[in-house]
């Protein structure tokens, strides 16, 4: 049997307690992950709801949902207790997004823009390619939107799968775990998203030269 490493153990030691009643244990676990789940929740948040509602509120609620639902992630002992935070977490952005948008959210996905434009640019250098140029902050800001607005146009779940491998290091053994699927299925349907985010890049004037 593999052995844990020591920050995976004292998570598993900390849910334990927390799993008998113990509440310093769980407010230690939490914290622990705070601020990783804090700019993952930033990351997601779409700009409007943003300017309506911070990510720290998003936090707070999703530590909330984590107590009430500490049982779930007990009986995942597979499921690092992060990724399971971060599943929280993605359902309290669609939360806030469903409060804050009301009749919007229809075309909340078209418009979508929770990526800031250093992310945005590093995954636009990323899929294309591209170094980094400190002299090309307007064309850097061209490709921020454009990479905004290919991601705007796929799904949720296929932004979901760009985001956890391309900014929170996600590996697709984990993706699988999250999404409740075979290792080969997660791996196909990321790859899907890729070339079809890429594809739109494309299509939006977005190439490799340059």
């Amino acid at each position: 049997m593999a052995c844990a490493m020591p920050d995976e153990t004292q998570d598993l030691d900390l849910l334990e307690r927390a799993g008998r009643g113990d509440r310093a244990a769980f407010d230690q676990l939490f914290s622990r992950h705070r601020e990783g789940l804090r700019r993952a929740i930033a990351r997601r948040l779409d700009r409007r709801v943003a300017a309506r509602t911070d990510a720290s509120d998003v936090l707070q609620e999703t530590c909330l949902e984590a107590a009430r639902r500490l049982p779930e992630a007990l009986r995942r002992p597979d499921l690092p207790f992060p990724l399971w935070l971060r599943w929280l977490a993605r359902q309290q952005v669609a939360a806030a997004h469903r409060r804050h948008l009301g009749a919007e959210r229809r075309s909340a996905g078209r418009e979508v823009e929770w990526l800031g434009g250093d992310s945005s640019v590093a995954l636009g250098r990323a899929l294309l390619g591209r170094g980094p140029s400190p002299s090309r902050a307007a064309a850097d800001a061209d490709l921020a939107a454009r990479v905004r607005q290919a991601m705007a146009a796929l799904d949720e779940d296929e932004r979901e799968l760009i985001v956890w491998r391309h900014f929170e290091q996600v590996t697709i053994r984990e993706v699988a775990l999250l999404l409740g699927i075979g290792e080969a299925a997660a791996s196909k349907r990321y790859l899907r998203a890729l070339e079809r985010l890429e594809g739109l890049l494309h299509a939006l004037g977005v190439t490799s030269a340059g």
